[in-house]
C-alpha cells in the first residue's frame, strides 16, 4: 500500500445516497474513513514518525461530484431541485467536500489535486434525453457545472489561506474539455457528440453493455459512453494536469510545478 492506493468507487458520490439506484457503492465521506483506517495501518506497521512522513509526501488525487448531478440532482431523486436551486446545491457540495479536505489535512495530508467537474452538458446522455441539435450542449446542466468548478476555485483559495504549509491545486476539468471539444480536429478527433459504444441517437439511449457495441477506432471519439470521456481525452487531461501541455486548466500551477522540490535558500551574513 505504501505506493499508492485507489480508493475510487464506480457510482459513487459526495452526497451518500447518490448513484444508490446502481447499487452498493463507497461514498466520499466513507472513502476518507478508509483512508483514515490505512493511516492506523501504517502508524501500526512502520511506527508513528514513518507513517506521518510518508502520508505529508504522498500525494491525493481527489475526482468526484459528477454522479451527484447524473444520479441525484438532474434525475431530482427525493425531489431535490424543490429544496435546492443550483447555486445552493453546488455550495452544499463544494462545503462537504471542503470539509473532507479539511479533515485529510489534519491527518497530516499536504499535497492535493482536486479536480473540478467535465461538461456535462455535452454527454451523449443529455443530448439524446434533450434531443439536442447538431450535438450542441445543453447549456442549462453546462451553467451548473461552471458554476460548481467556479466555488471549487475559491474553496481552494480559501484553503489556501487557512491551512498552513498545504499545497492544494484546483484543476478545472469542463476549461479542459471544451478545448478540446471546440478544437477537436487539432487533437485528432472526428466524432465530438456521439459515443464510441451504445445505442440510441449520439449513442446516448442506452449504455455501453457488451464490447461488440463499441466503434472500431475509440480513439477519434471524445465520449467512449454516455457520461465518460475516452482514454484519448483523459491522455491529454492528463498532461494538462501535470504541465499544462495543450491548455493551462489548473490553479495556481500545475502538478510538476507542485511537486517540484522547493529551492534551498543559503542566506549569509558579512
Amino acid at each position: 500500500m505504501i505506493r499508492g492506493v485507489n480508493y475510487a468507487s464506480a457510482g459513487a458520490g459526495i452526497i451518500f445516497s447518490s448513484g444508490s439506484e446502481l447499487g452498493q457503492h463507497i461514498s466520499l465521506t466513507q472513502q476518507i474513513q478508509q483512508v483514515t483506517d490505512t493511516f492506523q495501518h501504517f502508524i501500526l506497521t512502520m511506527g508513528e514518525d514513518a507513517a506521518a512522513s510518508l502520508i505529508t509526501d504522498s500525494l491525493f488525487y481527489i475526482s468526484i461530484g459528477s454522479n451527484d448531478y447524473i444520479h441525484y440532482y438532474l434525475r431530482n431523486v427525493s425531489n431535490v431541485q424543490s429544496l435546492y436551486l443550483p447555486w445552493s446545491f453546488n455550495r452544499f457540495l463544494a462545503t462537504s467536500l471542503k470539509q473532507e479536505i479539511e479533515h485529510l489535512y489534519y491527518s497530516n495530508v499536504r499535497k492535493m489535486v482536486v479536480m473540478g467537474l467535465a461538461p456535462l452538458g455535452c454527454a451523449p446522455y443529455y443530448l439524446w434525453q434533450y434531443r439536442s441539435r447538431d450535438g450542441e450542449c445543453v447549456e442549462s446542466i453546462n451553467s451548473m457545472i461552471m458554476e460548481f468548478n467556479y466555488i471549487m476555485r475559491f474553496m481552494v483559495e480559501e484553503l489556501l489561506a487557512e491551512l498552513p504549509d498545504l499545497r492544494i491545486i484546483f484543476c478545472d476539468a469542463y476549461e479542459g474539455s471544451m478545448d478540446i471539444i471546440e478544437n477537436y480536429e487539432r487533437y485528432g478527433f472526428r466524432f465530438t457528440a456521439e459515443a464510441c459504444c451504445g445505442l440510441g441517437s449520439y449513442k446516448g439511449w442506452i449504455m455501453c453493455i457488451v464490447p461488440e457495441m463499441a466503434c472500431s477506432n475509440a480513439s477519434n471519439h471524445i465520449w467512449w459512453d454516455q457520461f465518460h470521456p475516452t482514454d484519448a481525452v483523459n491522455a491529454i487531461l492528463a498532461d494538462n494536469v501535470w504541465s499544462g501541455l495543450h491548455t493551462n486548466m489548473c490553479f495556481p500551477m500545475n502538478l510538476q510545478d507542485m511537486v517540484a522540490p522547493k529551492p534551498r535558500i543559503i542566506s549569509s551574513q558579512m
